[in-house]
C-alpha cells in the first residue's frame, strides 16, 4: 500500500465516524444536547466536545509528543460538558475546523512509522511508544467508540437512531 493510499483511508475512514458523530446532533436543541439519558454523565454535547478535544490533542501529540497530553487539573472532565456558554453549533464548528486540521497534518507528514514516546500514565505501559499510524488509529477508535455513546444518548432524547 501506498502512502498516499494509507493516509486516505485513514482520513476518509475518520471522516467517516465524524459524520456518524455529526448526525447525533441532527435537529437537537443546545438544551436537548446538554440532557443526560441515562445513569452517566455523558451527553451528546458534550461527547462531540469530547471527541474535538481529544482529535486536538492526538494530532498535537503527533507535532509535539507527550507533551501535548498536559492538561490543567479538570481539564480532561471539562471535555465532556456542553457549557452555558456554548453551544451545539459552535462544538460542531469546531469539529470541522479540528477536521480540516487533521486533513491538513496527516498530508504533511513524510512517514506513519515514526515512533513518538506517550506521556507517563497509569493506562500506558512506562516506556511505551506509538507509531504516527498507531496514534491514528487511536483516534479513530476513539471517534467511533464515542459515535456509538452520542448515538444511545439521542436514542434516549427522542427516539432517533444515527443508523436507522
Amino acid at each position: 500500500m501506498t502512502l498516499d493510499r494509507e493516509r486516505d483511508d485513514l482520513l476518509g475512514t475518520l471522516a467517516e465516524h465524524r459524520f456518524f458523530l455529526r448526525r447525533t446532533a441532527d435537529g437537537l436543541t443546545d438544551e436537548q444536547a446538554r440532557l443526560r439519558t441515562g445513569a452517566s454523565e455523558l451527553t451528546v454535547g458534550g461527547t462531540i466536545k469530547h471527541c474535538v478535544a481529544q482529535e486536538r490533542i492526538w494530532t498535537d501529540f503527533l507535532v509535539r509528543g507527550a507533551a501535548a497530553h498536559d492538561l490543567p487539573d479538570g481539564a480532561f472532565e471539562a471535555q465532556f460538558v456542553l457549557g452555558p456558554d456554548e453551544t451545539l453549533a459552535g462544538v460542531l464548528a469546531e469539529l470541522d475546523e479540528v477536521a480540516a486540521a487533521t486533513e491538513e497534518l496527516v498530508r504533511s507528514l513524510d512517514d506513519l512509522d515514526t515512533d513518538i514516546a506517550l506521556p507517563t500514565a497509569p493506562w500506558f505501559p512506562p516506556g511505551a511508544r506509538w507509531s504516527r499510524r498507531k496514534v491514528l488509529v487511536h483516534l479513530l477508535a476513539e471517534i467511533a467508540q464515542h459515535s456509538g455513546h452520542a448515538d444511545v444518548v439521542r436514542e434516549g432524547i427522542d427516539g432517533a437512531k444515527t443508523m436507522g
